[in-house]
């Protein structure tokens, strides 16, 4: 194209940036390919053929195209189009969901398509290792090598307990009052580590259940703590805070559900606040960019607005511990 518009070798090569003998040398290269003479040269000047010029065309669209590509693998790479490929855990509230994807198509380029999967911990990192997940809101602690992670938030967890329960009554409940009722808790394989911590802080602080059975479901939870002597943890923002007030006047809030036995289900706060949910939005190493940049944001912003997520910051590194799995 440069040789036919120029119709001059060392012109066309200085603005290619290139000496004009390769020049000269690709176009002989790129005629033995083709199978035609595409210039005629003399002494004095280049001529383009009638091949030359039939094919000139041709090779504007080619080049055209070629020129789109790069610039459509560059939107791919900085996350402006294309499809990402995230995820959530099951405890996070239908109001965050709304929000964080309300947050996230404002910001995200027009041509990026979200896939959003509802997965746990353990699964999200099998994902990104398998190279199958882009990004995940990720439960701590849990082995985050070779991720890269956002903002810590803390999700504090109160107790879902029967309404007929002595600790029903109190405003906040001690781990301790809760001795003599099964715990319920998610199955341990989604996020086996957050669940030793759990079992554990209920431990230190006077708990320790006599069983634990597993669920998952909201409804099946809820089912649980009617139907037996069990209790379950839960924060605040998994429930609808108009389905029930608060009789004790603590400003924390409380929820009852009716039940056919009439003694329906209660939330209430722990003391101290032993027990908490912590967050972050994590992808892998070296693989952050303008689409995971904008997830991440918008799934910070929705679980602070919507779910009272406050930020974590230890006062030293965190890591794991090998042998236990826990945050040091």
């Amino acid at each position: 194209m440069a040789v036919a518009e120029e119709s001059h070798f060392g012109r066309a090569a200085a603005r290619l940036g290139m000496a004009q003998p390769p020049l000269s040398q690709r176009i002989q290269r790129l005629e033995r390919h083709l199978g035609v003479r595409l210039f005629d040269r003399t002494s004095r000047q280049v001529t383009i053929t009638e091949a030359g010029a039939l094919l000139l065309d041709e090779a504007r669209e080619v080049l055209a195209r070629s020129e789109a590509l790069m610039a459509a693998a560059r939107r791919i790479r900085d996350g402006e189009t294309g499809l990402l490929r995230a995820a959530l855990p099951p405890d996070i509230s239908g109001e965050t969901v709304a929000a964080l994807l309300a947050r996230f198509s404002a910001a995200a380029a027009s041509g990026l398509e979200l896939e959003l999967h509802e997965l746990p911990t353990a699964q999200q990192l099998e994902g990104f290792a398998a190279h199958e997940l882009d990004v995940g809101l990720i439960h701590h602690p849990c082995d985050v090598s070779g991720l890269e992670l956002g903002p810590v938030l803390r999700r504090e967890l109160g107790v879902l307990l029967p309404g007929g329960a002595p600790a029903a009554a109190l405003p906040e409940v001690p781990l301790a009052s809760l001795t003599g009722y099964d715990l319920i808790l998610f199955p341990r394989a989604g996020a086996p580590a957050v669940y030793d911590d759990l079992l554990t802080t209920c431990a230190r602080n006077g708990y320790t259940p006599p069983a634990v059975r597993h669920a998952q479901g909201a409804s099946f939870v809820r089912g649980l703590v009617l139907s037996a002597e069990a209790v379950a943890f839960s924060p605040r923002d998994a429930h609808d805070p108009g389905a029930g007030a608060d009789p004790h006047g603590t400003g924390r809030g409380a929820e009852a559900v009716a039940s056919p036995t009439g003694r329906g289900v209660v939330w209430r706060p722990l003391s101290g606040t032993p027990l908490a949910l912590r967050h972050s939005v994590a992808w892998p190493g070296g693989r952050g960019d303008a689409a995971v940049a904008a997830f991440a944001e918008a799934a910070t912003h929705a679980l602070r607005a919507t779910a009272g997520a406050l930020p974590d910051l230890p006062s030293r590194p965190l890591h794991l511990r090998p042998a236990s799995e826990y945050w040091l």
